[in-house]
Order: structure tokens, then sequence, then C-alpha cells
């Protein structure tokens, strides 16, 4: 059995792209390039736990909506949790998920207890060229100088607009959010548009300097991991046989061949997967069976 999609990309057709293949919905953020292979760590450690972001710089296009993905690992805090951004003009307070009021923005999903790790992604919808900046997920420590510390990190993002030149590659993952049962199969989209540099398309799991490699399309996959093309343009892969193991978030990913180097990478995709409901089973309840006479005979199931 495939996968069931929960949620699918917001993000309307970028300004300037002129591809006769364009998929009717695009990625809500797509990144561009990389300053190395595996692109610097975007990890944060405050003791017990750390901040997990996608390296940018991220380009999405004036009018869509823009995600901003944040995973906390080893704890839980909701009210610790805030979204900065940083531009050249000033320091803005962006999302706060203790207190306040933030038109435009949404947290992406909802907390639970039930989750190994907790997403602090939000959404940024009808982006504008004000929203150009350098975005951090960070923990309110109460204290400047301990905020201050944490800005060297973070997501950059660029909004391009109408006018702006025409990009030479879209990565597009068009689910957010994909959900599956333990056993099936997950298909993880990705379509990518235009030439850009020569150079492989790689699938990783997670961010940062620990993020694992599931497939490259001119090299080696997890035994369990195939491609699913239907096109040229299709980079889509199959995850066979998944379990709970095989849950977070996912990207497609352009790199560079002269350089070795990330050049594009979609917004992520993230994995979720449920347990194997239980398999129909006999109840305690009596039965009944009925003999060719009509007599009734009780007998208790084991």
């Amino acid at each position: 059995m495939y996968f069931l999609t929960a949620r699918k990309s917001r993000n309307p057709r970028p300004r300037g792209w002129r591809g006769r293949h364009l998929p009717p919905s695009l990625p809500l953020a797509l990144m561009g390039v990389s300053s190395s292979v595996v692109g610097a760590s975007e990890q944060s450690s405050w003791s017990e736990w750390q901040v997990l972001q996608p390296e940018g710089p991220m380009l999405v296009a004036e009018g869509a909506t823009l995600l901003l993905r944040c995973t906390v690992l080893g704890s839980c805090a909701e009210d610790m949790i805030k979204w900065v951004k940083v531009s050249a003009q000033d320091q803005q307070e962006i999302y706060n998920f203790k207190r306040g009021f933030f038109p435009g923005v949404m947290p992406a999903t909802q907390r639970t207890l039930e989750r190994p790790d907790c997403d602090y992604s939000i959404y940024i919808y009808n982006v504008t060229r004000e929203h150009t900046g350098t975005y951090h997920c960070v923990r309110s420590a109460g204290s400047s100088e301990a905020l201050g510390t944490k800005l060297d990190e973070g997501t950059s993002v660029t909004v391009q607009g109408a006018g702006d030149p025409e990009p030479d590659l879209w990565v597009i993952q068009p689910h957010d959010l994909v959900l599956v049962t333990a056993g099936d199969t997950a298909l993880l989209n990705c379509t990518v548009l235009g030439d850009g540099p020569p150079g492989p398309i790689r699938w990783f799991r997670g961010t940062g300097l620990s993020r694992e490699a599931i497939y490259n399309f001119e090299g080696l996959s997890h035994p369990n991991v195939t491609a699913a093309r239907a096109s040229e343009r299709d980079f889509s892969i199959l995850l066979q046989d998944v379990s709970t193991e095989d849950a977070g978030i996912y990207y497609c990913v352009k790199f560079q061949r002269k350089s070795n180097r990330q050049y594009l990478s979609g917004q992520g995709s993230r994995l979720r997967v449920q347990a194997k409901p239980p398999s129909p089973t006999e109840t305690d309840e009596p039965a009944v069976e009925i003999s060719p006479t009509g007599e009734y005979t009780y007998f208790q199931r084991n």
C-alpha cells in the first residue's frame, strides 16, 4: 500500500518560470547554494537539547508561503522557543510559541507529547521582499547575551520578486508531510525543473553534519530505497517496508559536480510512520453454532 499524503504545499507557481512541465503545486521554500559538501551544521546545543535548522539560503516567490523548519531534540520546551529574523536593517521577533500575536505566521504542526522530537517549524504567509533575511530558531533565555550567542546560525531567506531574473533550477518537494503505516511503502516526491550546473541529485534525512545519506542517483543507496522515476524530471524515491525508525525530514538536493557542493535543495518532506494496527482477533464473547436439527450450541472461543 502506498503513502497517504497528509498535507501538500501551498506555494504558487514561482514568478519567472516558464517551463512546460510545471506541476500544479510548488514547494513552500527552495534552498540555494551552500558553502560546503555536507553543509555547515545548523545545530545549537543547550546542555541536554539541540536545535536543528536546514541549510540556507532559501528562495521563495513573492506572495507565496514560506516554510521555516526547526526541530528540537532532547526536550520539548514550547514556552522557550521563538523565531528571530535578522536583516541588515534590524532584528525582529517573528514568532514566539509562548506569547504574542503574529499576523501571517502560524506554527506548522501542533505540539504533542507522544513524539520523539519537537517540531517548531512555522509558516509565513504571503511573503514580501521585507521577509528577506536570516531566520533563527532560538531558545528564549531571557538574556540578550545568551540570545546573541545563537545568532551566528540560522536559515537565510531571499524573496524573489516578479521582475527578478529567472532562476536556472527549481527543486520541488510538493508534500510537506507524508503519512504511512509501518510495513508499507512510502513515496517521497521530488521534481527538478531547469538545468542548473552539472551534478547529481541526492536524498538526505536530517540536516547539518549529522544528516544521513539516503539515495544517490549516481551512486549508492539504502537497500530498501529505490528510484520511482516517471520522467527525466522526476527524482522521487520509494522507501519499502518502512518502520518507525525511518521517520524524519527528507531533503531532495542538487549538487554541483565541479565543486562537489550542494547547489539547491527542496524544502523537505516530513515522513511520519504510524504503528501497524493489530490484526483482527477472536473475541471472548460466546459463539453460537446451529446444528442441522436446529439445536443451538454455545461455546467459548480461546
